[in-house]
């Protein structure tokens, strides 16, 4: 069978057997739905990767007769999945976390001992070692067993909920590939977080248990069947990958809304209730085994929440806050949408140099291993940085200690990474209860090799204005800037909320330290908001809004987050301007991605743009955007049924009908490639002219629906056995029970906004175009609305008419 950029396209066909030439032109128009043209061998990977999905199950006869067998059941199962769903996911979550926390602190411990000796040559040889294991693993991992993974799994997870589907994104294989990838990549020291691994994670969660069967491992289970639909399979994949917001985040809320905002592209209340509720599970599991584990060792503190363990970033101090802080964080959200916007530019420009360079590689091993050499080379830039930078930094003293509390769970205290290569110091117990000390720390490395989590920790703190002075946050801020932007894309499953929390905090802090150089330390009430602890998370909102430009579910995350609902206003303002701002330059880093793999997204509207105005697309009607089809009748010979399949790359076909002899064959419906496969593989249902069959069906709902066919190689050797085979013209197949009699149509003269708006909103796969006598005259796919693709094609239709009709334009 033909295999295209997108299954799902039209095109006219005129001759029976058409040449290489112009298949060849069809798969290189159609892989063009993104910001460039992808290299042959590029869209040779994508054509047989991205299809589109139909949301609701097909209307026909079979589906009415399985439904009527189908008993009255409540929702129960349904919750009971959520339950299960955000359980899971919770458990990976503090898996993940455990992991992370644990191999750091052991890999630096070991060079403990090498940095107080002043030995950077040995530590860096240790850590780099260490490294190199990790990353060549986590890399080998995405690269040999899960290529879907890479690099962190979102751009695909939106894609799919938004209609496009992706092999092997939700199979077992990935699942496990990117859940350690992503954890020996955070612990190795790259750039990077669990966050969008966390996400792909809890979708394919989300994905395999609520189907219970796996085709990886040809296991089927018998329960919740009635979950096996593609409109239950998305809800369920949509609540999985808010749990793997709030799981990785501690912020059921915030991962509720996440996945409205930005993950799901249809939705409606009961999904949001539901979806609430996978969240709750994911961060309730997340937080009970927190509380009982550090480091994989039992505390004894099983169910107890302290507000430092479950709050990631927890801000003990609130301040109080004047009309005059709008004034910087207006600055602040300017600022961090520039850097958003910049931060994109690059991170596209650069996966798009390793496209063009990998893509060149013509054996698929050297091509592998080109990415593992990648990754590695990335690791040694990211150590010689992390070990070898803070070296020309001195010691300063450090005048936050922390309290002394009667509970043994704190008397352990680990040798802390911000010492560095500083003297040893020593503390005095006070009788107020506090640590007097004279201890000193390198600014360097406490932001440095201290992990993202720390980090962002230290830089949110308040009270602590003169702890970083402005050489440590602007170098520290230019390495992990560029290094990360780097690091996004490489061949490990890589996030990137720590490092747009992070570099966000690293400017909003130094935009604190100005204040604080022109005003001074200000303890009165009206003056103590001027701390760069509250900048910092100021910083850090207005550029993760730069680069994500989410806005309601990233202000709920930074509150909880922080726990600092005192800051909320200026959070919003930040976030708001942070947006703006980079939406001015292009387009957010996720949207971006897809575009660039080449994975046709439609957005909520559609914006198509001629020179530099945009185009009204209710001055089109859904003819201008239409191909033509091919349309079959409700009885077709299994000859002509076999060649049609053999011909064309259509994945849907309107069904027509005359009524009498002299009429016009009207549409009734529409029925699809896969159906037809599936009716074609059981010749009893075959007939002559003589019998009288018609209406009646002889195949049930589960023998005719599926995602895919059985045994392709099969089905080839049918289709070609009944297009040359002359007995087989003779034997009529009658589709009357097997369309889809409610499939969705539009006139031609229908406005293109609202069939724009009509496709996206069902979630539909084929919009049929039918003329004023309802006659089939053209057929319109996801990839025919791709803003793109209706650029190029609405002006070249008026090129004439645009240059004189301005009203065409706004």
């Amino acid at each position: 069978m033909i295999s295209a950029c997108w299954r799902s396209g039209y095109t006219k066909i005129k001759d029976p057997n058409p040449s290489t030439r112009r298949k060849q032109k069809e798969k290189s128009e159609d892989a063009e739905n993104g910001t460039q043209i992808l290299p042959p061998k590029a869209t040779k990977v994508l054509s047989g990767t991205h299809e589109s999905l139909d949301y609701l199950p097909s209307h026909s006869e079979v589906y009415k007769t399985w439904l009527k067998l189908k008993p009255y059941r409540s929702d129960w199962d349904r919750w009971l999945m959520m339950a299960l769903i955000g359980i899971v996911v919770g458990i990976v979550g503090f898996l993940m976390h455990q992991i992370i926390d644990t191999c750091f602190e052991m890999k630096w411990e070991l060079a403990e001992q090498y940095i107080r000796q002043g030995d950077f040559f040995t530590t860096w040889l240790i850590i780099l070692g260490i490294g190199f294991g990790m990353v060549f693993f986590a890399s080998g991992l995405v690269l040999f067993l899960c290529p879907a993974g890479s690099p962190s799994g979102l751009p695909e997870v939106i894609g799919y909920l938004n209609g496009a589907s992706i092999r092997h994104i939700f199979n077992i294989r990935t699942f496990f590939g990117s859940f350690f990838s992503c954890a020996l990549s955070v612990s190795a020291g790259l750039f990077c977080g669990p966050e969008a691994p966390m996400i792909h994670i809890g979708a394919v969660v989300g994905c395999g248990l609520s189907q219970f069967k796996s085709d990886t491992l040809r296991i089927t289970l018998p329960f919740f069947t009635r979950f096996r639909n593609s409109a239950d399979k998305r809800q369920f994949i949509t609540a999985g990958a808010a749990a793997g917001i709030a799981s990785v985040f501690r912020a059921p809320v915030g991962g509720l809304l996440f996945a409205l905002e930005e993950v799901a592209s249809f939705w409606d209340i009961k999904l949001a209730w539901q979806t609430f509720f996978c969240c709750l599970m994911a961060a309730f599991t997340t937080e009970v085994f927190s509380s009982s584990f550090g480091g994989f060792v039992y505390n004894g503190y099983f169910g107890f929440f302290t507000a430092e363990q479950r709050i990631l970033f927890w801000v003990k101090d609130l301040l109080d806050v004047s009309v005059l802080a709008f004034i910087p964080t207006v600055i602040i959200g300017i600022i961090g949408g520039l850097l958003g916007a910049l931060f994109v530019f690059l991170n596209v420009r650069i996966n798009k140099l390793r496209l063009r360079l990998f893509n060149s590689i013509s054996h698929k091993l050297l091509r592998q291993l080109s990415k593992l050499l990648e990754a590695l080379i990335l690791l040694v830039a990211t150590m010689t940085v992390t070990v070898y930078l803070p070296f020309f930094f001195p010691c300063n003293p450090d005048s936050t200690v922390p309290h002394v509390t009667n509970s043994s769970h704190d008397t352990h205290e680990l040798w802390d990474v911000a010492e560095y290569n500083c003297p040893v110091g020593s503390m005095v117990l006070e009788s107020d209860g506090f640590l007097n000390s004279n201890r000193t720390i390198n600014q360097a490395a406490a932001l440095l090799v201290q992990n993202g989590k720390k980090g962002i920790m230290l830089l949110f703190q308040r009270g602590t204005h003169e702890k970083f002075g402005f050489p440590a946050l602007f170098i520290t801020l230019i390495f992990y800037f560029t290094i990360s932007c780097w690091t996004a894309g490489t061949a490990a499953a890589t996030g990137l909320v720590v490092p747009m929390l992070y570099t966000g905090a690293l400017f909003g802090r130094i935009v604190g330290l100005i204040m604080v150089y022109l005003f001074g330390v200000r303890t009165d009430g009206y003056g103590a908001w001027i701390d760069p602890g509250l900048f910092a998370a100021l910083g850090s909102a207005a550029y993760f809004s730069g680069v994500s430009r989410l806005t309601i579910s990233l202000s709920v995350i930074m509150v909880e987050l922080t726990n600092d609902v005192q800051s909320i206003l200026l959070i919003m303002v930040a976030v708001l301007i942070g947006k703006t701002v980079g939406d001015y330059f292009n387009h957010s880093l996720f949207h971006s991605l897809l575009h660039l793999k080449c994975i046709p997204y439609l957005k909520a509207e559609p914006y198509v743009v001629h020179g530099k105005k945009k185009v009204d697309l209710e001055l089109f009607t859904a003819k201008d955007a239409m191909q033509p089809c091919t349309i079959i009748h409700l009885q077709e010979s299994v000859s002509m049924l076999a060649e049609l399949l053999v011909n064309t790359s259509h994945n849907g076909f309107p069904v027509v009908h005359s009524p009498a002899i002299s009429q016009d064959e009207l549409f009734l419906g529409t029925i699809s490639r896969l159906e037809l496969c599936m009716l074609l593989c059981n010749s009893n249902i075959f007939q002559n002219h003589e019998d009288n069959t018609t209406g009646k069906a002889l195949l049930k709902y589960q023998e005719v629906t599926v995602e895919k066919l059985p045994d392709e190689a099969r089905m080839n050797t049918l289709l070609n056995k009944y297009s040359t085979d002359p007995q087989y013209q003779q034997l009529f197949i009658n589709l009357e029970p097997y369309i889809n009699k409610s499939a969705v149509s539009v006139q031609a003269h229908f406005s293109l906004q609202r069939a724009y708006i009509v496709f996206r909103t069902l979630g539909l796969r084929h919009l049929t175009v039918v003329d004023l006598q309802n006659r089939a005259v053209g057929m319109i796919t996801r990839k025919d609305l791709i803003s793109l693709r209706l650029e190029k094609k609405l002006i070249k239709l008026d090129a004439g008419k645009l240059d004189l009709d301005e009203e065409l334009l706004q």
